[in-house]
């Protein structure tokens, strides 16, 4: 008798443990918007200007009049995980959501250098900010954020060292290019070589390993952190070795006083492989506390 009221009552209680779970992600994880036939959501393929060539981009465009706060997506090296699910997601969150393909990776003309991802995330964010852009996507060029997985996080972490504009910055499982440059060189060429690189431009990890040496302090993200105190910055790590740099950089912005930083550690691989939906639903949450 008491192990059937024990299981009845389990029984009872099972849907508000599932609303209460329901509730803590974001509708956008699991809603589609309102069709606005007027201004439906849509898919922009975009050529942006950098270093002498036109890289490739694309922008999932929300639905709505707008004008949409912008969310600017930095793929990792080589960047097999492109995070189009957040993408969409994000979207889903009244977000125009840009993605882009580094020079010499992924069929973005010229070739593969890490000077060449800062520069091309800054190519990207002044591409949005031309009035004549930012109109004919219908996006709000003073409200951009910039998300960033692994490399991009690296990218994400250094374009908002320079750029106090951005709404905010989040870095998924960032990877340190600077630290890698202090490793010897046989070593780092090894960690670049076997992230596989088919889709990279003339590189190899022997040019990655000498350019990451030859600029280690410069790129790396630790030093920067005195310099995103005022930055609304989102460090998530996982059990993939690179989360004692991202907790170095945290600790970096707050020993210079920074007080708008979020940090979260969550057990998963690199690519949050089986966590999807938890990453989605916090950086949706994150998104909408900046204020859109």
């Amino acid at each position: 008798m008491k192990n059937w009221i024990i299981a009845m009552a389990a029984l009872a209680t099972a849907p508000m443990v599932q609303a209460a779970a329901a509730q803590e992600v974001p509708a956008a994880i699991f809603t589609d918007p309102a069709r606005d036939p007027a201004n439906p959501a849509r898919m922009e393929v975009l050529h942006i200007p950098s270093g002498g060539v036109a890289i490739n981009g694309l922008a999932y465009v929300a639905a709505g009049p707008g004008p949409h706060p912008v969310v600017l997506l930095c793929h990792g090296l080589p960047g097999n995980e492109k995070n189009l699910d957040l993408a969409q997601a994000m979207r889903r969150a009244g977000w125009t959501v840009i993605t882009f393909n580094y020079r010499g990776s992924w069929g973005s003309p010229g070739s593969y250098r890490f000077a060449n991802d800062l520069a091309d995330a800054d190519a990207v964010l002044a591409w949005l900010r031309i009035p004549a852009n930012a109109a004919s996507l219908g996006i709000d060029p003073k409200r951009i954020a910039m998300v960033g997985h692994s490399l991009g996080g690296w990218v994400t972490a250094l374009t908002a060292a320079h750029d106090p504009a951005l709404l905010g910055a989040a870095l998924i499982s960032p990877g340190n290019i600077g630290f890698l440059g202090h490793m010897p060189r046989d070593t780092a060429a090894g960690f670049f070589t076997a992230n596989g690189l088919e889709a990279l431009a003339d590189t190899s990890g022997a040019i990655m390993a000498d350019e990451a040496i030859a600029h280690a302090d410069a790129f790396d993200f630790v030093k920067a952190g005195p310099r995103l105190i005022g930055t609304n910055l989102f460090v998530l790590t996982s059990d993939d070795g690179l989360a004692p740099e991202a907790d170095r950089l945290a600790a970096a912005v707050k020993a210079a006083g920074g007080t708008r930083l979020t940090t979260l550690h969550v057990a998963t691989d690199h690519s949050w492989s089986d966590r999807r939906i938890r990453l989605e639903s916090e950086i949706i949450r994150w998104l909408a506390g900046l204020g859109q």
